[in-house]
C-alpha cells in the first residue's frame, strides 16, 4: 500500500513541538518537583495520545495485522504511562497547603473534589475503553502481546 502524504490536518508534529518547547522553556535543569497541574496535563496529553494510537490501531489491524500488533502494543504502553501519571498526581503536593499526602491518604483513593477531580473522570472515561480493548493479563504483562514479523 503506498504511504499516505501529509496534509494540512496533521497536527501531531506541531504537538511534538510544542512539548519540546515547552520543556526547554519551563523545565529547569536541576531537582524539581512536578506540579499538579503540569502532571495533569501530561496525563490528559496521554489520554488523547491513547486515543490516537486506538484509533490507528482499529483501523490498521484488519488490513495489516503485523503493524496493528505493534500499534496495539504501544496503546497499551500508553494507557500504562498515563496511569501511572495519575498515581503521581495524587502523590504530588496540594497546590493551596504544599501538604503531601502520605501513603495512606494515596491508598484510600478518597475523591479530592474538584478541580483535582477532573484528571479522575478522564482516566475513568479512558479506562472503560481500555477495559474493553485489553485484556487484564495484557496490562500487567511486561509484553503487551504477540507481534508478527
Amino acid at each position: 500500500m503506498p504511504a499516505t502524504p501529509a496534509t494540512a490536518q496533521d497536527f501531531v508534529p506541531y504537538a511534538t513541538a510544542a512539548l519540546d518547547f515547552h520543556r526547554a522553556l519551563n523545565i529547569p535543569a536541576g531537582p524539581l518537583v512536578a506540579s499538579r497541574a503540569e502532571l495533569d496535563s501530561l496525563h490528559a496529553h496521554l489520554v488523547a495520545l491513547h486515543g490516537l494510537l486506538d484509533a490507528h490501531a482499529q483501523r490498521t489491524s484488519p488490513l495489516l495485522p503485523g503493524e496493528g500488533d505493534h500499534l496495539d502494543a504501544a496503546r497499551t504502553r500508553l494507557w500504562q504511562a498515563a496511569d501511572h501519571l495519575h498515581t503521581a498526581y495524587h502523590a504530588a503536593p496540594r497546590p493551596r497547603t504544599g501538604e503531601v499526602p502520605d501513603r495512606e491518604a494515596r491508598r484510600a483513593r478518597v475523591p479530592e473534589g474538584a478541580p483535582e477531580l477532573t484528571i479522575c473522570r478522564r482516566h475513568q472515561r479512558t479506562a472503560r475503553l481500555v477495559r474493553h480493548r485489553t485484556t487484564a493479563v495484557g496490562l500487567h504483562s511486561p509484553f503487551t502481546g504477540l507481534v508478527r514479523h
